[in-house]
């Protein structure tokens, strides 16, 4: 059972965000099955000779078994092939090489119909060179299920909507959730008869405490107080309320919060001028090392990127309990520091997915595609594959995997091909706590941290460090996106290097390096665009007012 649910999990998180998959299988093709047909009542009988054509990009992340065939002829293409209302030919995109490839195939005039991408800062450029479709009218004259996405849920077309006024982008509901946690050794608190920390003080003094005392009683000064490798980093920079490369919130006016930042690094440098952190830290690039240290039962305290809350919470806690069997874990609320209390980051409710190429032959035929893929039926067998063979529904109506290893092999790769369905369609099986089997005790556990996560990081009342969330925030127009592109990276190995270089380079110098670099870097002009747009564009765009109140709708769903 703790196996199925792990495959499940994995289905789920993999293919949404900022993280999609991508699936298939050879001779039994989905839509020729009995299975299909009965998860598919919407499938088109038209023939293929009368349905539209369009070409549709498709993330190439190189996870396809060789046996299923290739990213653009599989189960799942061809599954979508015979129950679309429209021929579609998919374009593979190198996943980590996208912008490259979308600047070479518009330049070749070659660019797919649909545009299926993520990040926003490749979309808008092409907004900005009029390579896109407005969708409006579109949409009204030739939609049905999205257009009743839009309408149902108009934070989606708040996002969607540009500056001019126009829709240009697709986008996609999800699931928020808490992207980070703070989990430290209940048990060693306990053992050491300390109490939760409350402040940034109280979490430094604990984690001296667990580098310097003993805790896990072998005798050896071998466990670390805690991380702050690759994304742990980040959740110290929270604490304080350091948006980092973006704009955060100061006296009521973004800001890139220059003292914020400096309060984070001084509070970096003192874990590691004092050895309380891998002093090996900036090498540990994907952070496995400090997970591997936690794992082992050799980290108190551990900031964790969370992409998976099934895996963090079951998988790697029984891993933790093979090495330490009676540890115990918990998650606390980050730490209040003299900047305020803040939550971590959380994933976005709304996501900009797809686009239209501004030269597709045959619009409507495009959005007819992104009407199929946001049905329930779809959206269902991209995912999970097909009910019968790959899931059947538990007593809740959710899928529930039959075969881990088969859906691994045949279905957990096919997400990508749902880029832009919408996740919370299918209401509660949407939602990350109902793929816990809380009959089984370890996954009981790993919802409580899970429950408890989110009582502690869904709290409106806590400031967030960002001016609204990371992937809402505009886009610095093409004339300053150079220098802001430079100048924050400079900026980030300021920091580093004050927190690296004991006596030699302190915080207090960094911060006057870094605020010389912005100023020469034009970082007035870049404040003053940021400025202009949160005064002039609250109402229009998605704001913090606006994710609480899609938590609101989420937690009502819930029941």
């Amino acid at each position: 059972m703790k196996k199925f649910t792990a495959t499940l999990t994995a289905v789920i998180m993999l293919s949404s965000l900022l993280t999609a998959c991508t699936d298939k299988n050879d001779s039994k093709q989905a839509s020729s099955t009995p299975e299909a047909s009965s998860t598919t009542p919407e499938a088109s009988s038209t023939t293929p000779a009368a349905k539209g054509e369009v070409s549709v990009s498709v993330y190439d992340r190189g996870n396809i078994p060789a046996v299923e065939g290739k990213l653009e002829n599989n189960r799942w293409t061809k599954y979508i092939n015979e129950n679309a209302p429209v021929n579609v030919n998919f374009v593979p995109i190198p996943r980590n090489d996208a912008a490259q490839k979308f600047n070479v195939l518009f330049a070749s005039q070659s660019a797919p119909d649909i545009i299926n991408e993520f990040d926003p800062n490749i979309v808008n450029s092409f907004i900005d060179q009029k390579l896109l479709l407005p969708l409006d009218d579109l949409i009204e004259q030739n939609s049905v299920e999205y257009k009743k996405i839009l309408e149902d849920n108009p934070a989606l077309k708040k996002v969607a909507t540009s500056p001019d006024g126009k829709m240009y982008k697709i986008g996609r509901t999800l699931e928020t959730a808490p992207s980070y946690a703070l989990f430290i050794r209940a048990d060693w608190l306990k053992k050491m008869k300390l109490e939760v920390p409350k402040t940034t003080e109280d979490l430094y003094k604990v984690a001296k405490a667990f580098a310097e005392q003993d805790p896990d009683g072998n005798g050896q000064k071998d466990t670390y107080g805690m991380a702050i490798s690759w994304r742990s980093e980040f959740v110290v920079d929270m604490m304080f309320g350091n948006p980092v490369e973006l704009y955060g919130l100061v006296d009521g006016q973004p800001s890139r919060a220059f003292d914020n930042a400096r309060a984070a690094t001084e509070f970096k440098k003192r874990l590691f001028d004092e050895g309380l952190i891998d002093k090996d830290f900036v090498n540990d690039k994907n952070g496995q090392k400090a997970k591997q240290d936690f794992l082992n039962g050799k980290l108190g305290i551990y900031p964790a990127f969370i992409g998976n809350w099934f895996d963090a919470t079951v998988s790697d806690l029984e891993t933790l309990k093979k090495a330490v069997p009676n540890a115990e874990i918990i998650p606390i609320a980050l730490p209040e520091s003299p900047v305020g209390q803040f939550i971590p980051d959380v994933t976005s409710p709304v996501q900009m997915t797809s686009a239209i190429n501004a030269s597709a032959k045959d619009p409507a035929a495009a959005i007819q595609y992104i009407d199929f893929i946001d049905r329930i039926s779809t959206g269902t067998t991209l995912l999970f594959g097909l009910e019968g063979t790959h899931y059947n529904k538990n007593a809740n109506g959710c899928p529930q995997i039959i075969d881990p290893d088969k859906t691994k092999a045949e279905v957990s790769w096919a997400g990508d091909y749902a880029h832009s369905y919408s996740r919370l369609l299918p209401g509660k099986c949407a939602f990350m706590q109902n793929q816990f089997n809380p009959e089984d005790p370890a996954q009981k556990a790993g919802l409580d941290i899970f429950n408890k996560a989110e009582s502690l990081y869904l709290d409106p009342s806590k400031r967030y460090r960002f001016v609204t969330l990371q992937e809402l925030i505009p886009t610095m127009p093409k004339e300053l996106l150079a220098s802001f592109n430079t100048v924050k990276l400079e900026i980030t190995q300021t920091w580093l290097k004050s927190v690296l270089s004991g006596s030699k380079y302190s915080v207090d110098q960094a911060y006057k390096d870094v605020l010389a670099a912005w100023d020469r870097a034009g970082g007035k002009q870049m404040d003053d665009f940021m400025i202009k747009w949160y005064q002039t564009s609250q109402d229009s765009s998605f704001m913090m007012k606006d994710l609480w109140d899609m938590v609101a709708k989420q937690t009502e769903m819930k029941k």
